[in-house]
């Protein structure tokens, strides 16, 4: 009798597995790939939509939404780029920002004194500024760029950013899916990135909280806080689209996605309801933001708002990197924004 409920024991204890490692792997399967595969898909959809617009067969406007949507996929991922995406300068490639020198159009107009479209491999070995969503949002969307004008001039551009865009993204998914990829590394342990769950879990929490940091300094800079007050417009990310609000909005949906499985490892309910609430608070805030962050910053009574909303970043952060941290026992470590 004894020697069976023994076996029922270790049978019972098998089926419910390690809940740590169950956690890795459904942030692995359910939250990290599926954003890195919608981040493709946007980009796929983002070349199929500039050579249509560049060959007169779609209107501006279903461009210029494609791209938002492109824009949106990517503020999404940015709490999740576990692995490939934060290696090897790639991400740098996707988005150059904080553009301190207004390098993108600097960069991007001489780039187009001379872009050949015929040559991909130009743009492929060029520098990461002209490379990505920043160079294209010039393209779309800066006042001076008169591109409904002179298509001649910017398609060659803007289809060879979108394609390079493409083809990164199909890059750093197949990293993802090959054998031995970064899904086999977040579900079966050990492996040669990490020995066990909680490592898995400590790398996918350090960059989810980095990213709330990012926030804050995507806020910040604009609002002036790094400039002795002085607002700095113009260093608001996706300042020429008027998107900047939208995709704060949207990596802060990526960064709660990882929340949303870490919170079941929690035992504190406190602890919980708090972390709850400041992303709550924090989403309702930026949404009823009421103009372009870019305008905000530059009317003296948006100042009360954002500050709060700047308060309320910190304190998200906080909580996750210290009081969570604490909870769950794991190693968070440094910060990547730390020293800038």
């Amino acid at each position: 009798m004894r020697s069976v409920v023994l076996l029922l024991l270790v049978v019972a204890l098998a089926a419910c597995s390690n809940p740590r490692e169950e956690v890795a792997k459904q942030l692995a399967n359910q939250v990290l790939l599926p954003a890195h595969e919608q981040w493709h898909a946007s980009n796929t959809a983002l070349l199929d939509s500039s050579r249509a617009w560049c060959a007169d067969e779609q209107a501006m406007e279903d461009l210029k939404r494609v791209f938002h949507e492109t824009q949106t996929a990517w503020a999404r991922l940015q709490p999740l780029m576990v692995g490939p995406l934060a290696e090897g300068n790639r991400s740098w490639q996707v988005q150059f920002w904080p553009d301190k020198r207004n390098m993108v159009a600097r960069q991007t107009e001489a780039l187009l004194d001379e872009f050949d479209d015929r040559d991909q491999q130009q743009l492929d070995g060029a520098s990461v500024v002209v490379q990505g969503l920043t160079a294209f949002e010039y393209v779309l969307f800066d006042d001076k760029v008169a591109i409904a004008d002179n298509r001649e001039r910017y398609c060659p551009l803007l289809v060879g950013i979108a394609r390079h865009q493409q083809a990164l993204s199909a890059e750093v998914v197949d990293l993802w899916r090959q054998p031995g990829g970064m899904l086999e590394q977040l579900t079966t342990f050990p492996n040669g990135r990490y020995a066990n769950a909680d490592e898995a879990l400590g790398g996918i929490l350090r960059v989810q909280i980095t990213a709330v940091d990012t926030l804050k300094k995507k806020l910040g800079t604009p609002m002036g806080r790094l400039n002795r007050g002085v607002p700095q417009p113009y260093q608001a990310e996706a300042w020429r689209s008027r998107r900047s609000t939208e995709n704060l909005i949207a990596s802060l949906e990526g960064a709660q996605a990882v929340w949303e499985r870490i919170r079941t490892m929690v035992g504190d309910a406190q602890l919980v309801a708090d972390i709850d609430e400041a992303y709550k608070t924090v989403r309702d805030k930026l949404a009823a933001l009421p103009a372009p962050l870019m305008e905000m910053v530059q009317d003296k009574a948006s100042q009360p708002k954002l500050q709060s909303l700047y308060a309320d970043l910190d304190a998200l952060e906080n909580l996750q990197q210290t009081d969570l941290a604490r909870q769950l026992g794991i190693q968070i470590g440094f910060n990547a924004n730390d020293g800038d």
